[in-house]
């Protein structure tokens, strides 16, 4: 469902993109091409800033916001998604927030007050909040990061794990335009 929040602000879509007919798409959210976003997802632009305006969400080309996912931001924080980036089902993104491109965020990850350099990876069931993590990251599944300081335990992003990252990405891309194909059948 795509709707206008309170404020009168409505989600752009582009085209080429999918959005199952289950998710809802409310306010000032910008959705680029080829974008995947699955069913029962929540992306919400609705909360105004103290100057009573709100910055976008914004998911890049050929991401992928998979079943369930919940993205939303405290007093119109941006929240912005990269390209090719692959956020996993049941994980939650509240702003303010930046996922650089070819970032992959696995199952039940929450994300809050952060930003995630390009082609990082966080695994499953994660939490990450108030600190910024540096390009080509691996954050191991289960794992709480609330500072810079906890960042020094973590390792770079290995061949493996990037190449499965992408993997998810192209597969959404392709389901994209699958959907697309029979969004008017029954």
């Amino acid at each position: 469902m795509i709707r206008k929040n309170p404020s009168g602000h409505l989600p752009r879509v582009a085209e080429s993109a999918f959005v199952d007919p289950t998710a809802i798409i409310c306010g000032k959210v910008v959705i680029g091409e080829n974008v995947f976003i699955g069913p029962y997802a929540v992306i919400r632009a609705d909360e105004l800033n103290a100057e009573g305006d709100m910055e976008p969400i914004i998911i890049g080309d050929n991401s992928n916001i998979q079943d369930g996912v919940v993205i939303h931001s405290k007093s119109g924080a941006a929240v912005t998604i990269g390209e090719n980036s692959s956020i996993a089902h049941r994980s939650i993104i509240h702003g303010p927030c930046h996922i650089a491109n070819r970032v992959f965020i696995g199952f039940n990850t929450v994300l809050f007050n952060c930003k995630v350099g390009e082609g990082s990876v966080i695994r499953h069931n994660s939490v990450v909040e108030d600190c910024e993590v540096p390009p080509s990251f691996y954050i191991p599944s289960t794992s709480n990061i609330h500072s810079e300081t906890d960042l020094a335990q973590i390792q770079p992003v290995t061949p493996d794990a990037s190449s499965f990252s992408e993997d998810v990405a192209q597969t959404n891309v392709r389901l994209v335009q699958g959907y697309k194909q029979i969004q008017n059948e029954l």
